[in-house]
């Protein structure tokens, strides 16, 4: 009777998605706990303890929505934070924030097994470090910002600059080679976003191996903060029980900061720097310290920041970089000129581009690829003001020779075909290693710019001229 006593209370007030909740007897719920409201309204609503108001009253934040909510309401501690269904009976379902199946099928069965979204890390002793690439396909990320397997890696950029195009193109990439689980979180996503996510995943063949979990735009704010955590969760079973490498996607990042800064709004504490909330830099380390491989088996992530205003010294997006192996960062200049896709090769930068973990090759390839870039845009300003024939013969040279690895670095993806008409490329690492070495010595000097543009290996490039030139015969 007592248990019972202590873990019931009722609605003490309502105001948008935060709610009060008293308990008149008992040990108050712990922070982070999960409350039940049954509503005769709106049936079972999941609220988050956030804070003690006093002795007998607690303020949590609740993951659906409280219109229609009355004060008075009961509600049921449960003695634990919110826990999400995991298993094999999940996979090729789309759940919400709270772990309920969101996409028509059949419901969960109710005996299957739940984790709670709140774990610590695992010790820095049982973790293995990120040493080996995860290759993509994608000419660019391979080269200059290879990815980690067991890291985080994120695509930073503005509205518009294709972030959502190159996460959905890797994951279309790694159908064929990638046989371990894929989850996705879908962070404050648009409806059509996630529907085309779901058809796509369904057309290639993947979604049997794949959990979505979304927390929508139109969703309160404490399910887009909390999304991150539940697909983490199932991430972390799939590592930890079932002994397999994971892929974790989450497009958009800065949508999980942006809705725990609406939280801490309704919460009443005093906004950070630029209006944040100030437990920014703990909310985003406790979601990336527990993204690890641990015991031989990785949870890789990949992730999409949209960057505010293109403000690359927001505090949100310091705080997320900070944790990061590998920042890809795309570039509104490059997207302008229809550099696709957008990545800046001299923004974007790996901790795996180093000779001891890449090679030799790869790595010298990389920096000389750097340096004609670099040294085209110290230059473009004479250039638009003089015209390139004031330069000397080597900054001639270097100038075209940048101009076509740009060029080649770009690739069509097979998610944009039906846009662009152009069938997608996955260009082995090895392939674009030898492209980028043979524009660099000189082999396409005499070449057009547009034959190296959206291409593959550069064999397609050099086919295309002798198409070009047996149709000019022809003629």
């Amino acid at each position: 009777m007592e248990q019972a006593t202590r873990s019931t209370g009722k609605v003490l007030a309502v105001r948008g998605a935060v709610v009060d909740v008293s308990f008149q007897e008992g040990e108050l719920p712990q922070i982070d706990e999960a409350l039940v409201v049954e509503s005769g309204l709106l049936g079972s609503i999941v609220v988050e303890v956030q804070a003690h108001l006093h002795s007998k009253a607690v303020r949590g934040v609740a993951l659906q929505s409280t219109a229609g909510m009355r004060r008075g309401e009961r509600v049921r501690a449960t003695g634990s934070p919110i826990t999400v269904p995991v298993g094999d009976l999940i996979l090729g379902r789309l759940l919400d924030a709270t772990g309920d199946v969101q996409d028509g099928g059949p419901v969960l069965p109710t005996d299957l097994a739940r984790s709670p979204i709140h774990r610590a890390p695992p010790p820095l002793r049982d973790r293995n470090s990120a040493t080996s690439i995860f290759e993509t396909g994608i000419k660019v990320i391979d080269l200059l910002a290879p990815l980690p397997q067991g890291g985080k890696a994120a695509m930073f950029g503005g509205a518009g600059v294709g972030k959502t195009v190159v996460v959905m193109e890797l994951i279309h990439a790694m159908v064929q080679s990638y046989q371990g689980i894929s989850v996705f979180a879908g962070v404050g996503e648009r409806s059509r976003e996630g529907h085309e996510l779901l058809s796509e995943m369904r057309r290639s063949g993947v979604l049997d191996r794949s959990v979505l979990v979304y927390g929508q735009m139109n969703e309160p704010p404490g399910a887009r903060w909390r999304v991150g955590m539940t697909a983490l969760t199932i991430a972390e079973y799939f590592r930890d029980v079932k002994k397999q490498n994971v892929l974790l996607l989450m497009d958009n990042v800065f949508r999980f900061v942006q809705a725990g800064s609406e939280v801490s709004g309704l919460l009443g504490r005093l906004p950070s720097r630029v209006g944040y909330q100030p437990t920014l830099t703990s909310e985003v380390a406790a979601l990336h310290e527990r993204i690890a491989s641990v015991g031989g088996q990785a949870v890789t992530a990949i992730e999409a920041v949209y960057v505010p205003a293109d403000d690359f010294t927001d505090p949100a997006v310091t705080a997320i970089s900070s944790h990061l192996d590998s920042m890809i960062v795309l570039s509104r200049s490059m997207a302008a000129e229809g550099m696709y896709p957008s990545i800046d090769p001299l923004r974007s930068s790996s901790i795996l581009l180093d000779p001891v973990v890449v090679g030799e090759e790869h790595y010298r390839i990389a920096e000389e690829v750097r340096e004609a870039i670099a040294r085209y845009v110290e230059l473009q300003d004479i250039i638009s003001l003089l015209g390139v024939e004031e330069l000397s013969a080597r900054d001639r040279l270097i100038v075209s020779r940048a101009r076509r690895l740009q060029r080649f670095l770009t690739q069509p993806f097979t998610v944009t075909e039906a846009f662009t008409g152009k069938p997608g490329r996955s260009v082995p690492l090895k392939d674009t290693l030898a492209g980028c070495r043979k524009i660099l010595d000189g082999v396409s000097d005499s070449w057009p710019e547009s034959a190296l543009y959206m291409v593959g290996a550069i064999e397609e490039a050099h086919e295309r001229l002798e198409g070009a030139a047996d149709a000019a015969k022809a003629s």
